[in-house]
């Protein structure tokens, strides 16, 4: 099974459960995911099947749309409400004024090290398991790029919000760090994510729907058309001598494509060949097959 599923994730599951549950209802092995999301968030998570898997690594730096909650008074060990409150509860005395001032200074291009409970690795160790371990935990700043964080409303110590953000940036960073600039401390209480690239929460499926889909023998029906897989390539028909050749791994002559670098390959309307790299003129070289 070859195509891309859009997954509405619960909380309380890791991403990786639901790639394993996936596994089991579709019966495809080969399942991987568009970024990960953290086991108390819910909303878009987009999954890879079969020979698609080989397109995640146009999904590394892709921006995703975020909205959540901002709990202010109490900073935690993980930045978010699953981890250990760190000092005493604090009283807020801030407006929602205030808060959008604020929020301006973590908008745009920024230096953020990522939280002590994360994947990012240490000499080969994901920092979490060193961090459970009590043992110092020292990763380097990189650079985010958040290019919208709106402060919607506020709520005594709860702020709601919505978010932009290029790949790689921690939300429960943002949410830590405004509370270090109030002095109140403060954690991330809630986060769903609707949107990750072109894939919405609207297409998104729970895991009951996926379930009850798969008894039926009909998965297929919940793929993403391949036609609107990264809709910023430009996409060409091949006619049958090329798509053949296209499938053998060979280079092929394809339609005027402009100055495109790269571009998707189709066979008819919905069969993605894979991607091709321009070589020179209107020849260009298979860079991922997905057909064959």
């Amino acid at each position: 099974m070859n195509g891309v599923l859009i997954i509405d994730k619960p909380a309380g599951m890791t991403s990786h459960d639901v790639v394993y549950r996936v596994r089991k209802l579709t019966g495809e092995r080969s399942v991987g995911h568009l970024g990960t999301l953290d086991p108390m968030a819910t909303g878009v998570l987009p999954l890879v099947l079969g020979k698609m898997t080989r397109l995640a690594q146009f999904y590394l730096k892709s921006d995703k749309r975020y909205e959540g909650v901002i709990r202010l008074g109490q900073a935690t060990d993980t930045y978010d409400a699953e981890g250990e409150p760190v000092g005493e509860p604090q009283p807020v005395n801030v407006t929602v004024d205030r808060l959008r001032e604020l929020a301006k200074r973590f908008t745009g291009k920024i230096q953020q090290t990522p939280p002590p409970f994360s994947a990012k690795k240490v000499a080969g160790v994901p920092a979490y398991k060193l961090a459970r371990k009590k043992k110092d935990v020292e990763l380097a700043a990189v650079e985010v790029d958040v290019k919208e964080l709106e402060i919607v409303s506020q709520t005594g110590k709860d702020v709601t919000f919505r978010s932009l953000v290029s790949g790689g940036t921690y939300l429960r960073c943002i949410a830590h760090d405004l509370g270090q600039l109030l002095g109140v401390g403060a954690h991330l209480a809630g986060l769903r994510r609707t949107a990750v690239a072109e894939f919405t929460l609207e297409e998104a499926r729970t895991l009951e729907q996926l379930e009850e889909t798969a008894r039926a023998g009909r998965v297929e029906e919940l793929l993403v058309h391949p036609r609107r897989i990264l809709p910023a390539m430009p996409a060409v028909t091949a006619d049958p001598e090329s798509a053949a050749r296209m499938r053998n791994g060979m280079a092929v002559n394809l339609p005027e494509m402009s100055k495109a670098g790269l571009v998707k390959v189709f066979a008819g309307q919905s069969e993605l060949l894979g991607i091709a790299s321009r070589v020179a003129g209107t020849l260009f070289q298979p860079k991922i097959v997905l057909a064959g």
